[in-house]
C-alpha cells in the first residue's frame, strides 16, 4: 500500500506568515516568502498572494476556472470514507478513499456516483458532507488524502468537508447528530443552554474553544452548526437541536459561540472553523409541529402580529453581526393566508410569497443581505432540488437550480451532485429551450437560467471562505496531533462532564434530595429505566443498576425498596416521517390520539402512540415504595417539551436532563454535585393547551415562545395566577422558562 498523504507533506515556513503545506504543488518564492502555485502556471499571481484579502483573491481566482470547474463547486452532498466500502479492492492505494461506484437511491433521490478520484478530478466537486464517525487519525488521513487529490488538478482548490455538530451527546439521528464519542461530548444543546442559564455564559466560551481546537486539529474546517431557531411550537421534532425558546439567550450564546469557533469577531481565521448557522428565518413557527421534511410541514405560519420581528429574526441578526461564514435557509415557505402582517427588523412589511426560503429572493436578498447586512454565502438545506422543493414544484430540476442560484441568491446547493442539471440550467440561456418549452407561469426565463455572472458570484463566495481559512496555503493536519488533541486531552472531556452536571435541572424536591450516603445507609434502592422501546429500557436498567450497585444496596423489587430511582427517556415520532397525527408530547403508552388529514387538520380516525413503554408502571412502583414510607426520584430526558402530568405526581423529586450523561444525573441525585441548571424552554401543562380545532388552529399560538403563550390563551384556561400554558406541579412550581430549584 502506498504511503498516505499525511506521511509526505512538505512544509515551508514563512517568517511572520502562514506555513505552506504541499505534496505535489509547486511552491513559488517572492519577496523572500513562499507561496503556493494555485493555477500551476509557475507564475506568481495575485490569487497566490496570501497577503491579500481573501475576497480579492477569490474574485481573481474564479476568473481562471473553467465553467465545468465552477459548476462542480455549487453542489454539496454526502460522501463516504473508506470505512463504508466493504470491498477493500475498491479503495485507493492509501486505503483512505473509496473508489467504488454507487448506483441507487438515497432519501434525496436516485443517483449514479463515481469513485472519489473521479468525483474530485472529473466532476470537480469540492464540497462534501461527512456523516460517518471515524476516529481522529482516520478522519485526518481521509481529509489529507482528499486535498492531495485536489493538488493533482490543474487548478488547486482544497476540499471543504462539512459536518453537523460532533461535540454533543445524544442519539445518532441523520442530519442532526452524525457522530458520537470521538470528539469531547457535551450535553445536548438544550442542556448547554440550561447550564448557561444556571451558571454563566463562560460555558459557551469554553465549549466553543473546545470545538474549534478539536475540529481544526483534525482538519475539519466547516460545520453545519448551530441552530439559531427559537422554539415556539413545542411539537417540532428538531427542538432538541436548539438552544431553547428564549431569543435573548440564543442571541447571547451565538454572540460568544460564533467568533470563538470561527477564530475572530471579524470572521474565520486559519485556525478557526467556519460555521453555517441554520435555519433562516427560523424553523420554530411550525404548524402544530409538522416539519418541512414532509409536505404537511411546508408552511411557516406567523399568526401573531410581530412574531417574526420579535422572536425569530433577532438571533439571526446576532449571527450576521458576528460574521457567520454562511447561512442555511429552511425548507419551508411563509404562509400569507394564515399569517398576520409581519415586519422585518428594519420595519419593512414582509412579503409572504409562497416560496421555500432557499428560493425566496425577498427573504434572502432584501431581508438577510440588504437589511440585516449578511455578507457570507447561502448554503441550502439538503434536498431542495428534489424532495423538499416547496413553492417551486412546478419547475423541473434544472429550473430549480437556476432559480435558486440566479434569482434567489443561493451559493451552495445541498442534496445531490446535480452537475448535469446545472449544465442544463446554463445551456438554456442560449440553446433555444424556451422557444419550444413554455416558461412556467409566474416565472421569467431570466429567473430560471443559470448565468455565468451568478455562477461566478456563488463560487467566489465559497472560495472566499477557503482563502480565509488558510486552506489554500495548508489544508493538511497531523493525524498524531489530531489524536492527541481530540482523544488524549482529558481536560476537554472533564470540562464537558462538568457541564453535563450543570445541565441537570431540579424541578421538584419534597425533602428527598440530595440522596446522600447517610440517607441510603442500611436502606435498599430500586432502580429502573423507561424508554420508548422495552429492549432499550432493559439495557439501560442493567447499566443503571450496575452503576448504583457500587455504592448502594439494591432492591430487586419496589416492594422491598426504601428509595426508587427512575430514569425516563421518552421518544416521539421519527425525523423524516410524520406520525399519523400530531407529534405526541404526553408521557404515554398506547394512548389513543386523532389522525390528521393531508392539510394537517384533525380527523375522526385514531391511532395509538407510545412515548414511554410501560409508563404506568411508574405509579405502581411509587405506590409500592410509598407504602414502605420511602421516596421516589425521577429524571426525564428532555429532547422535546414533554407533558409530565402522568409521571410528576407520583414522584417526590424530579430532575430533568438534556441528553445528559446518566452518571451526571446521578451525581446530582446523590449530592456529589449541587443542581444549578434552569429550564431553557417551558413544559406545557397538557393536551388542553395544545388542542387543535377543526381548522388546524392551535389554542396556543405556534409562533410564540412558551413564556409568552399566556398572552394569547383564553382566560378560561388560566389559574388564579393568570397562568395557563406552563405545567404546575403538585408543590405549586411552574415548569416554565428559567425555572430550577437548588438544594
Amino acid at each position: 500500500m502506498a504511503k498516505k498523504a499525511s506521511e509526505h507533506v512538505t512544509y515551508y515556513q514563512n517568517k511572520n506568515g502562514p506555513t505552506i503545506g504541499t505534496l505535489t504543488r509547486k511552491v513559488l518564492e517572492q519577496d523572500g516568502l513562499y507561496f503556493k502555485d494555485l493555477d500551476g502556471s509557475g507564475i506568481f499571481q495575485p490569487f497566490d498572494d496570501w497577503r491579500l484579502p481573501p475576497a480579492e483573491r477569490a474574485k481573481a481566482y474564479v476568473k481562471t476556472l473553467t465553467t465545468e470547474e465552477k459548476l462542480g463547486q455549487i453542489f454539496i452532498s454526502d460522501w463516504r470514507t473508506a470505512a463504508k466500502q466493504s470491498d477493500k479492492s475498491k479503495l485507493d492505494e492509501s486505503g483512505c478513499l473509496d473508489e467504488g461506484e454507487f448506483h441507487g437511491k438515497t432519501i434525496f433521490g436516485e443517483q449514479h456516483l463515481p469513485g472519489t478520484s473521479t468525483l474530485l478530478k472529473d466532476w470537480w466537486a469540492r464540497h462534501l458532507i461527512l456523516r460517518e464517525n471515524p476516529g481522529p487519525e482516520d478522519l485526518t488521513n481521509y481529509l489529507n488524502q482528499l486535498h492531495a487529490l485536489a493538488e493533482e488538478c490543474e487548478h488547486f482548490v482544497p476540499v471543504q468537508v462539512v459536518s453537523n455538530s460532533r461535540n454533543e451527546n445524544g442519539e445518532l439521528v441523520y442530519g442532526m447528530n452524525d457522530a458520537s464519542d470521538v470528539f469531547a461530548a457535551w450535553p445536548g444543546t438544550l442542556g448547554i443552554a440550561a447550564a448557561v442559564r444556571g451558571d454563566s455564559i463562560e460555558i459557551i466560551d469554553r465549549f466553543a474553544d473546545c470545538v474549534r481546537r478539536e475540529w481544526d486539529a483534525a482538519g475539519l474546517k466547516k460545520g453545519y452548526m448551530y441552530m439559531a431557531d427559537v422554539v415556539t411550537d413545542p411539537r417540532w421534532q428538531r427542538t432538541y437541536g436548539t438552544f431553547g425558546e428564549d431569543p435573548k439567550l440564543i442571541s447571547e450564546i451565538l454572540e460568544h459561540l460564533i467568533p470563538r469557533i470561527q477564530g475572530s469577531s471579524e470572521g474565520v481565521t486559519p485556525d478557526g472553523v467556519a460555521m453555517t448557522v441554520k435555519h433562516f428565518p427560523g424553523g420554530g413557527p411550525r404548524e402544530n409541529g409538522f416539519d418541512p421534511h414532509y409536505s404537511m410541514g411546508q408552511w411557516n405560519v406567523y399568526a401573531t402580529p410581530g412574531s417574526l420581528e420579535k422572536y425569530h429574526l433577532p438571533p439571526f441578526q446576532t449571527a450576521v453581526d458576528q460574521k457567520t461564514s454562511s447561512m442555511m435557509p429552511y425548507y419551508s415557505k411563509p404562509s400569507k393566508e394564515k399569517s398576520a402582517q409581519q415586519k422585518s427588523l428594519k420595519g419593512t412589511d414582509v412579503e409572504m410569497k409562497p416560496l421555500g426560503f432557499a428560493y425566496n429572493e425577498f427573504f434572502i436578498e432584501q431581508v438577510l443581505r440588504k437589511e440585516m447586512g449578511f455578507e457570507g454565502y447561502i448554503n441550502s438545506d439538503t434536498g431542495i432540488v428534489h424532495n423538499m422543493c416547496w413553492g417551486v414544484e412546478m419547475l423541473d430540476e434544472a429550473e430549480r437550480i437556476g432559480f435558486a442560484v440566479n434569482y434567489a441568491g443561493v451559493d451552495l446547493i445541498s442534496g445531490l451532485f446535480d452537475i448535469e442539471q446545472g449544465k442544463e440550467a446554463m445551456a438554456r440561456a442560449a440553446n433555444g429551450y424556451y422557444d419550444t418549452h413554455p416558461v412556467p407561469e409566474g416565472f421569467t426565463k431570466e429567473q430560471l437560467v443559470l448565468t455565468p455572472e451568478a455562477l461566478d458570484r456563488a463560487v467566489t463566495r465559497t472560495l472566499t471562505e477557503l482563502f480565509a481559512l488558510g486552506m489554500f496555503e495548508n489544508p493538511y493536519r497531523d493525524p498524531a496531533n489530531a489524536k492527541a488533541v481530540i482523544s488524549d486531552t482529558k481536560a476537554d472531556w472533564d470540562e464537558a462532564m462538568q457541564v453535563h452536571r450543570k445541565s441537570v435541572v431540579l424541578l421538584k424536591n419534597d425533602g428527598v434530595l440530595p440522596l446522600s450516603k447517610e440517607k441510603t445507609e442500611g436502606k435498599a434502592v430500586y432502580a429502573e429505566c423507561f424508554c420508548k422501546k422495552e429492549d432499550q429500557a432493559e439495557k439501560a436498567t442493567e447499566a443503571l443498576r450496575k452503576a448504583l450497585g457500587e455504592e448502594m444496596t439494591l432492591a430487586e423489587t419496589p416492594e422491598k425498596a426504601d428509595y426508587a430511582i427512575l430514569l425516563i427517556s421518552p421518544s416521539s415520532g421519527e425525523y423524516f416521517n410524520a406520525t399519523p397525527g400530531y407529534l405526541e408530547l404526553d408521557l404515554c403508552d398506547k394512548k389513543t390520539v386523532c389522525n390528521v388529514d393531508e392539510m394537517g387538520r384533525p380527523t375522526a380516525d385514531t391511532h395509538e402512540e407510545t412515548t414511554v413503554a410501560n409508563v404506568y408502571r411508574i405509579q405502581a412502583i411509587a405506590d409500592a415504595v410509598h407504602k414502605n414510607g420511602g421516596k421516589v426520584i425521577g429524571n426525564i430526558n428532555v429532547t422535546l417539551a414533554w407533558q409530565v402530568g402522568n409521571v410528576e405526581p407520583h414522584l417526590d423529586a424530579l430532575t430533568v436532563g438534556f441528553d445528559t450523561y446518566p452518571s451526571a444525573v446521578l451525581d446530582v441525585i446523590t449530592g456529589r454535585f449541587a443542581p444549578v441548571g434552569r429550564l431553557p424552554l417551558t413544559l406545557p401543562r397538557g393536551d388542553e393547551v395544545l388542542k387543535v380545532d377543526a381548522n388546524g388552529v392551535c389554542i396556543s399560538p405556534n409562533d410564540v415562545p412558551g413564556y409568552d403563550k399566556d398572552l394569547y390563551i383564553p382566560d378560561c384556561l388560566k389559574d388564579e395566577n393568570g397562568k395557563a400554558y406552563a405545567y404546575r406541579d403538585s408543590m405549586g412550581n411552574y415548569y416554565e422558562l428559567n425555572f430550577g430549584l437548588t438544594c
